[in-house]
């Protein structure tokens, strides 16, 4: 895909999805780490479900990281994974009290050093918390991305470069967020909206998802 088309995607994108926040609820860059762990093979609705009693409990670093696993389960339990995320919520707010003085670092580095935090994880913190450039790769953003033809890359590291290369860099967290909701709005995993896609005359992946739907009828 040519730079215009790339220009006109993130133009198109950006007035039909003017929100820039992440569907989780979050007051404090601890909360927004939590609720991107918890978020891992969950719904962001679903997280929001279970995050006000459990920030309730525990509000700090200080507070979680003198819980056992076991004391966080029962806040997390309708998710999934919850065993092994409160395993990683627990240690991570012990590292956080105990290296960081209770504050989430602003360091890529020192984030994805974190139980339980991935590259993912750390850009959507490092995005959203503390305003810094980065894209982060989930499934929607994987898939959407691949169809547009700007990524053929198979996994979420290369799809990341990819865009990084593509999209300006003031663009990359609002970017996130548009193809993010298109991904849930339009281009879903098994039958995307092409029809009403705003995006089909840019889209490499259009005309062969058309030719399904037409020979399907």
């Amino acid at each position: 895909m040519v730079s215009a088309d790339v220009a006109t995607v993130l133009e198109r994108l950006a007035k039909a999805y003017p929100s820039t926040r992440t569907a989780l609820h979050w007051e404090t860059p601890f909360q927004l780490l939590v609720a991107t762990v918890l978020s891992a093979q969950t719904t962001d609705q679903q997280v929001n479900k279970v995050t006000p009693a459990l920030f309730a409990r525990f509000p700090t670093p200080e507070v979680m990281g003198k819980a056992s696993p076991e004391d966080v389960e029962p806040y997390i339990q309708t998710l999934g994974l919850y065993r092994n995320k409160a395993r990683h919520l627990v240690g991570l707010a012990r590292r956080l009290a105990e290296e960081y003085g209770g504050e989430v670092p602003m360091e890529r580095e020192a984030l994805e050093s974190l139980p339980g935090v991935g590259r993912k994880t750390a850009s959507v913190v490092l995005a959203n918390a503390f305003g810094f450039p980065a894209i982060a790769v989930d499934t929607h953003v994987f898939r959407v991305a691949r169809r547009l033809g700007w990524s053929r890359g198979k996994d979420p590291h290369r799809v990341e470069l990819d865009l990084m290369e593509l999209i300006p860099r003031d663009l990359w967290a609002p970017a996130h967020h548009w193809l993010i909701q298109h991904g849930r709005q339009i281009c879903h995993a098994r039958r995307p909206r092409c029809g009403e896609c705003f995006l089909q005359d840019v889209c490499s992946s259009a005309p062969l998802f058309l030719k399904e739907a037409s020979s399907g009828e």
